[in-house]
């Protein structure tokens, strides 16, 4: 075994021992009639052994029923709230929408440290400390929002952003109504313009690969570019960053001087960093999760307990593991392939990051 091989066993050992240690302080808590939260305190009462005695590691969580996609819609959200966190002020975050009533995710402090955490990441050469930043990207009830603001005010800088409704995009696709969608993406890109054109010094951004697109195509139709607006830094999100789209977004929506950070995130999870996308691996992307916060594994289409081989297909599970929010074994909506540890995130990363086969048809993807 070569010493970078043998470094990468040790750190990927060290990151189990600590993903264990995790799972059973956050299964103590969530299940402490002193400090759980009343969900999993009754989940308990009727599953006819102690989780608190019984769960020692990440893969005794496979003891638990599968985590039902239902559970997380419609009310009442106090039922998630751990007593040990009452008299807290709460936040709610919701998913789209797109399947019927929205998952509600309840947060008090979770997305203020997983961009905390995230922030570590970031090159300060293209996101330099004390920059304002502009978050063009879904407004409303999405944790987003909120999650990108403190990002920006962690770093030092205010973040300027639009209205922008994706329920409104949604209907306006399942109505097929593209000159509507057409111009209400428009209307978002004006508005991105004018804060940009507004002097307000402007260095980073948060975007999605069709909004990133529409605004690159605007303002080349204005005889200007991204770079010459002063932006240094993007981090974009979404599932439709594919190696070719990276590419054509390095190579010919942006160009040298602006640096693209692709993240894969969602309410439940947080933020699932990149390893560094560079042509010499052909725009590959493989996201890690933030462990031991949350864990992405991927799991065969017909067996959610079986995790499939590296570079092998399968569907995304992932565990939400903080004291917040307790969700063991959540099948996402998404599915890619596994890959191997890294230097930097020792712990199984997922690339290639698209809508699950069997749902894909029956969802609408809008600003994403």
């Amino acid at each position: 075994m070569s010493m970078v091989a043998g470094n990468l066993s040790q750190k990927a050992q060290e990151a189990k021992t600590k993903l264990d240690a995790q799972v059973r302080e956050i299964v103590e808590w969530h299940f402490n009639p002193k400090t759980g939260c009343p969900f999993w305190l009754d989940f308990a009462a009727k599953l006819g052994w102690d989780p608190r005695r019984e769960i020692r590691s990440f893969e005794d969580l496979k003891r638990f029923p599968p985590f039902e996609d239902e559970w997380l819609r419609g009310g009442p959200l106090q039922r998630w709230l751990p007593k040990g966190l009452a008299g807290k002020p709460l936040y709610v975050f919701e998913t789209g929408g797109t399947t019927g009533i929205p998952k509600s995710r309840l947060a008090i402090e979770d997305f203020r440290i997983d961009y905390e955490m995230f922030s570590q990441t970031l090159p300060d050469e293209y996101f330099p400390k004390g920059a304002n930043w502009l978050m063009l990207g879904p407004s409303g009830p999405r944790r987003l929002r909120l999650a990108v603001e403190h990002l920006c005010q962690h770093r030092g800088g205010i973040c300027f952003c639009v209205d922008l409704d994706p329920r409104w995009v949604i209907k306006l696709i399942k109505h097929g109504n593209m000159d509507g969608l057409e111009k209400y993406k428009a209307h978002v890109i004006e508005q991105a313009i004018t804060i940009l054109g507004a002097g307000h010094d402007i260095r980073c951004m948060f975007t999605t690969p069709k909004l990133l697109e529409a605004l690159a195509e605007e303002l080349e139709k204005r005889g200007t570019n991204v770079k010459a607006t002063g932006i240094t830094g993007i981090f974009a999100g979404g599932t439709e960053f594919t190696p070719q789209y990276t590419r054509f977004a390095v190579e010919e929506l942006l160009g040298e001087g602006v640096y693209l950070t692709p993240t894969y995130g969602n309410t439940l999870m947080g933020l699932a960093c990149s390893k560094p996308v560079s042509p010499a691996d052909g725009y590959k992307i493989t996201y890690f999760a933030p462990q031991p916060r949350a864990v992405i594994e991927v799991v065969s289409f017909d067996d959610a307990d079986k995790i499939v081989g590296y570079g092998e297909t399968g569907r995304v599970r992932l565990t939400t593991l903080t004291r917040e929010t307790f969700i063991p074994g959540f099948l996402e909506r998404d599915e890619g392939e596994r890959e191997k540890p890294y230097e930097k995130y020792p712990w199984d990363g997922v690339s290639g990051v698209r809508p699950f086969r069997k749902i894909a048809a029956q969802t609408t993807v809008g600003v994403y």
